[in-house]
């Protein structure tokens, strides 16, 4: 299958309920002559930035997170091909993946990519050891690696007024360096302040700044004070305790005073995994308290296993919150943004215990045991406002083509949304695994090209691209950083367990190296530069 660059044109007028509808049927042939219908413009945000000059951080806060559903940041998945896709189907904002502040910064170059009609974040090849660049230049797979690694790929004409950038930081300086690198492409600036992976937390960041509330809010302070522009700031956090509210509305309360402008509320603590339920409920307490207070006169998103409409429905009803945010249920089935008529209809009832209180209206049925259940109805797990998942994986190596996307990151996200291995372990029977092509974890793997996948899954379409100059490769956005330790690996998928703990005696081993080596030199310079009485210990 090949793919040629043409202009862009509008597509047919859509008459169902999905914002866009990029694939009806996964039979339905999309070509140059015939191509899918475009993102519509958005005329509302065209008019409420016409003179954004006017306007304060806080309004565009406001105008962009006030009843927002979000695709979260996640990691290799949150970048160009399924934040577009999730746009295509209805997303109101989309957050671009951690991105270390260092990664973006010096020696990175910003590029104005012609031919894919994009921005480029891209570290340049001459900067790496000679080994990865060796590897880039045998990369045959990647057009882009000629050039170096693209780590940030950004669509001004689709994300435009959608796209928030999310830094990993945990110095104000750095992520100011950061955020000023990046600012005029981007919508508004998040700091990450939940992710509890190692590689995070033992560099001060993420969720390691909910422990430090002074580091957490200099930071949100230096970026208010310094960005130079009315981009809105906002942070993404945890919740602090299991069930008592308050540590986590005293933290969300100091970053407001700071200068943040939306606070996105994951409803774990540290240390919970994700197969683990969120917790709902002291999520649910936690929102409503801080709407109790004046000074926390900003949007509050919350996140965690949001997988039907008809769990988005009920906890902005318990919670009262201005926005949803989706992370794992966007990977399982992305329509999950459509939200079609709903306003205009009422709920399926799921939500009432269909008793009765002492007032003779219906009991409220605990919200644990509404995570538990299996939503039927027309905003239920079946619902027909969601696509075949066929079609959408589908419709993301389309989007994956569109962009370049390295076929080993296209097979990732892929992966990602084929298991459920990372869903609630409750929610795991009502999620249908199942494929109309009979695809799986395995047939996957065995790709090593977007050739490959476009194979595997019968892809019969393609986006075109804004400009005629080339055919466009079938792959390649980027390559891994430096490091072989964050390498993909199929056994990621075939073996998870086994390739997992591979990794942490990896890991361990580099590290236990690292301080042998360390122990080894101060050793050796006791006797040259200091008594030993005065050498610090290692």
């Amino acid at each position: 299958m090949t793919t040629t660059s043409v202009s862009t044109a509008a597509g047919d007028d859509n008459d169902d309920d999905s914002p866009i509808n990029l694939l009806k049927d996964s039979q339905t042939l999309h070509s140059l002559q015939n191509p899918p219908p475009l993102l519509p413009n958005n005329h509302e945000d065209d008019d409420f930035f016409s003179n954004p000059s006017d306007l304060t951080p806080q309004e565009i806060a406001n105008h962009l997170f006030l009843n927002s559903e979000i695709l979260a940041p996640m990691v290799r998945a949150s970048t160009t091909p399924l934040r577009t896709l999730a746009l295509s189907h209805g997303a109101s904002l989309v957050y671009t993946e951690e991105l270390v502040d260092r990664s973006i910064t010096s020696p990175t170059e910003r590029i104005i990519n012609d031919e894919l009609g994009t921005i480029d974040y891209r570290v340049p090849k001459h900067t790496y050891s000679a080994k990865v660049q060796r590897r880039l230049e045998n990369d045959t797979d990647n057009p882009d690696a000629a050039n170096g690694a693209v780590i940030l790929r950004i669509d001004p004409t689709v994300e435009r007024h959608k796209l928030i950038y999310q830094m990993g930081t945990g110095e104000p300086n750095l992520a100011l360096d950061a955020a000023l690198t990046v600012v005029r492409d981007v919508d508004g600036l998040d700091v990450n302040m939940g992710c509890p992976k190692k590689f995070s937390v033992s560099g001060g960041m993420g969720s390691a700044l909910l422990g430090d509330m002074n580091r957490a809010c200099d930071i949100i302070k230096t970026l208010r004070r310094n960005i130079g522009c009315n981009k809105p700031v906002s942070a993404k956090i945890r919740l602090l305790d299991e069930e008592n509210p308050k540590p986590t509305v005293d933290f969300v309360r100091n970053l407001v005073k700071a200068g943040a402008n939306a606070i996105a509320i994951h409803g774990r603590i540290r240390g919970d995994e994700s197969h683990i339920m969120a917790r709902w409920e002291t999520l649910i307490n936690v929102v409503k308290e801080l709407k109790m207070y004046d000074d926390v006169n900003v949007p509050i998103i919350i996140n965690g296993d949001l997988y039907t409409r008809e769990d988005i429905r009920e906890m902005k009803r318990r919670t009262g919150c201005d926005g949803v945010m989706l992370a794992r249920p966007a990977l399982y089935n992305i329509s999950l943004f459509n939200r079609g008529k709903e306003e205009e209809k009422e709920g399926d009832g799921v939500g009432k215990a269909g008793g009765s209180n002492n007032d003779g209206e219906e009991e409220e049925v605990p919200i644990s045991q509404f995570q538990q259940t299996n939503h039927s109805g027309h905003y239920g797990y079946k619902s027909p406002l969601l696509h075949s998942r066929t079609s959408i994986v589908q419709e993301y190596i389309a989007h994956c083509v569109r962009y370049r996307t390295h076929s080993k990151n296209a097979k990732y996200v892929v992966c990602e949304m084929m298991n459920a291995r990372r869903a609630p372990s409750t929610r795991v029977p009502y999620l249908n695994m199942e494929y109309e092509g009979g695809q799986n974890i395995a047939s996957v793997c065995k790709c090593r090209n977007l050739n490959d996948l476009i194979k595997v899954w019968d892809c019969k379409w393609t986006i075109p691209m804004p400009s005629a100059k080339s055919s466009a490769a079938l792959s390649g956005d980027g390559v891994e950083a430096q490091g072989d330790l964050h390498n993909y690996d199929d056994r990621y998928f075939l073996d998870h367990d086994k390739f997992r703990k591979e990794r942490s005696d990896a890991l361990n081993d580099q590290l236990s190296l690292s301080k042998k080596m360390s122990a080894s030199i101060g050793e050796e310079k006791k006797d040259d530069d200091a008594p030993t009485s005065k050498r610090p210990k290692i």
